[in-house]
């Protein structure tokens, strides 16, 4: 697969490289994609055409082939045309080219603008006119809009909370996903550092599939996380094994995991924490007339190698059986160079557990951090504390989207710091 930003026939070389493969006799395959031409100047905010001024649009480009005798534009014919000019690859040339756009009888003072890095988060948008444009500190690459088109400001890309902001996050490279989705959902650059792998127990899983045949002997399952849920999950023979036997799950990650099984949860803390399960969980009973089988008191807990015995104590003094299985192990993910390097020019770093937290201190340090920490949690920002780092912010709903939100928010109040005393902004919810 030969990948190509925008389209690969327009002002691109994927028309040489097609007749390459076609004179090799290979077959392919040509994949349209959307032009900056048209791309760019739309996550500006700038129409390329408007019903009412701008009725057809031109593209061009600025930078010729080098080995041509002459130029093939005429830009003086251009400017009789009318309507936007998209002029790509050419700042170099953007002087002579506004010369002889002027020349061809476009006022001096026609909008112009030029994006840089179109689509990206660190793109950037210069206004000006067709006679002054030249005289901005523009760099490549670039693509100029010139025309009454260039005059809207339409944005959209640009205000959303995070935009400008390079955010790194810790989870593992599995679950990173849906974090690094919303992130930049919400315009953020998002830096993927996975500070953990996810391995199989020593035993290979042994004791989680011995576990799972026998699930129908237990009273409850208590799932603790995505990755314990989808372990469990896979060594599940069949579903009616679960007949009789109720589920807990801390956060909805765990129980969204569950419901991928047609699992329904029986239990959930309003606050994703084990001591709020805790908190609500019964109490054992004992057989009676009403009750033959009762609650014997047994309860099976699939959850990682390493991790806080709270929630198995409790459970036991309240007088029920408790079985621990490893369904998976955390292990330190090494760091690269790169990554490393990347890290020192993010604003912002996410930690979504404990373990993530040790592991990045461990591997990069604590003068490696990103100014601004955000942790998921009460026990993941305590491990933060610990690790001697400042906690910027902590959600309030121990979530992805609760961890996105609480970004959002820190980010916002030091701009708002930033700006001084006076200044106002406007906290919309970025995820509605």
């Amino acid at each position: 697969m030969r990948l190509k930003g925008g389209d690969p026939f327009v002002f691109a070389r994927g028309a040489e490289e097609a007749q390459a493969l076609s004179d090799a006799g290979i077959p392919y395959e040509v994949v349209p994609g959307i032009t900056s031409a048209i791309a760019a100047p739309a996550y500006a905010g700038i129409p390329v055409t408007l019903r009412y001024s701008s009725t057809s649009f031109t593209v061009v480009t600025g930078h010729e082939d080098p080995s041509k005798l002459q130029t093939q534009v005429n830009w003086e014919a251009i400017a009789l045309v009318g309507g936007t000019i998209v002029i790509l690859m050419g700042v170099s040339h953007l002087q002579q080219i506004s010369q002889r756009l002027i020349a061809g009888g476009l006022a001096a003072n026609t909008p112009a603008a030029a994006v840089r890095w179109g689509t990206r988060s660190d793109q950037s948008v210069i206004r000006s006119t067709l006679a002054e444009l030249h005289q901005e500190p523009l760099q490549a690459p670039c693509t100029i809009v010139v025309g009454e088109v260039a005059a809207q400001d339409l944005n959209w890309f640009t205000n959303r909370p995070l935009f400008g902001q390079q955010v790194v996050v810790t989870r593992s490279t599995e679950q990173a996903g849906e974090l690094s989705r919303q992130l930049r959902d919400v315009g953020a650059e998002v830096i993927e550092v996975p500070t953990i792998e996810i391995q199989d127990p020593v035993d290979d899983g042994s004791a989680l599939r011995d576990a799972a045949r026998r699930v129908s002997e237990f009273d409850w399952v208590v799932l603790t996380s995505a990755n314990a849920a989808r372990r469990f999950c896979s060594e599940l023979r069949d579903g009616r094994d679960l007949a009789g036997v109720s589920l807990a799950a801390i956060g909805p990650g765990t129980a969204a995991v569950l419901a991928e099984y047609h699992l329904r949860v029986d239990l959930m803390p309003e606050e994703f924490v084990a001591e709020s399960l805790l908190d609500i969980f019964p109490y054992p009973s004992e057989p009676s007339a009403a009750d033959p089988k009762g609650t014997s008191g047994s309860v099976l807990i699939p959850r990682a190698e390493i991790a806080r015995e709270v929630l198995p104590a409790g459970l036991r003094e309240r007088g029920w059986n408790v079985e621990v299985v490893t369904a998976y192990r955390t292990l330190p993910a090494p760091i690269s160079e790169e990554l490393r390097e990347r890290i020192a020019q993010a604003q912002v770093i996410t930690f979504a557990s404990a373990s993530a937290v040790n592991n990045y201190v461990a591997a990069v340090g604590r003068d490696q951090t990103p100014e601004l920490v955000v942790a998921i949690g009460p026990i993941t920002a305590q491990a933060v504390r610990d690790a001697g780092l400042e906690l910027g912010a902590e959600s309030s709903e121990h979530t992805i989207a609760g961890l996105v939100q609480s970004t959002c928010d820190l980010v916002g109040l030091r701009a708002k710091s930033a700006q001084g005393p006076g200044s106002a902004i406007v906290q919309t919810d970025p995820l509605s």
